[in-house]
């Protein structure tokens, strides 16, 4: 079943995706990211969501965390593009063209989006593409 990207049902899907297969070995980077993102089809307002792996698991839960190391403002497309599709050169000109604003720690994200993924959160990839309408 296909889903919309980071709807609530997404992010269970999602996240019975991750217990399945499990957890990385070790997390590339331990972080706590808060989102804002931008131009939902399916909220009228935007969508708050965190990302954290500073328990060592990676969690993404709607809301935001209370003491995140940065904060993401990001539109949908560009959002699912990065984050679904790995479409690396979005993320380049969607940051160049203001499409994505970083507040925080720099430094995590540079080391996030240069991590090496494993195999398990290899497969979590391809598993999130397929649930993902």
């Amino acid at each position: 079943m296909a889903y919309e990207f980071l709807s609530v049902e997404w992010i269970e899907a999602a996240r019975e995706i991750r217990q399945e297969i499990g957890d990385p070995e070790h997390p590339p980077v331990l972080l706590t990211m808060n989102l804002i993102v931008t131009d939902v089809p399916f909220e009228p307002s935007p969508l708050e969501a965190h990302l954290d792996t500073s328990q060592g698991a990676l969690a993404l839960a709607h809301g935001h965390h209370a003491a995140p190391d940065m904060v993401i403002t990001v539109d949908w497309v560009t959002a699912k593009a990065l984050l679904i599709d790995g479409n690396a050169s979005a993320a380049m000109g969607a940051f160049l063209a203001g499409k994505i604003k970083v507040e925080g720690d720099m430094s995590k994200l540079v080391a996030l989006q240069s991590a090496k993924m494993d195999d398990r959160s290899e497969r979590v990839v391809v598993r999130l593409r397929e649930i993902t309408a």
